[in-house]
């Protein structure tokens, strides 16, 4: 192979760097998704055309849909204002802590009651 020539096996994209990991930025991550959803390519065009294997397409693909569906069932964090992950896990606990001070309570007096009665009785 003469150095003007490439293996026709590798994408122009591939030929420096075989090996290295490609990142891709979320705006491309979203048009490889619209591309290989809207069927404007398979996944293996546009896993060469944008440098990457088709595993990675696929993930991409597989991800972008479940985040689409998490969105759609109102499950999804993403996009809500002022609010971290972490802060509406926080929440989350705070309302846990509550419920379950609010059943030991209900525990206890039920007890205090029947302990009562019996000595009482």
């Amino acid at each position: 192979m003469t150095g003007s020539q490439q293996d026709p096996k590798q994408s122009p994209s591939r030929t420096n760097g075989i090996g290295k990991r490609t990142r891709l930025a979320p705006s491309v991550k979203y048009q490889v998704f619209v591309e290989v959803l809207t069927g404007q390519s398979t996944q293996g065009e546009t896993a060469e055309k944008y440098g990457v294997n088709r595993m990675t397409v696929n993930a991409v693909c597989k991800t972008a849909k479940q985040g689409a569906l998490d969105a759609l069932a109102g499950t999804s964090t993403v996009g809500r204002p002022g609010k971290s992950p972490e802060a509406i896990e926080l929440e989350a606990a705070h309302k846990e802590i509550e419920r379950l001070r609010a059943t030991v309570t209900e525990q206890a007096v039920a007890l205090h009651l029947h302990q009562g009665k019996s000595l009482w009785g």
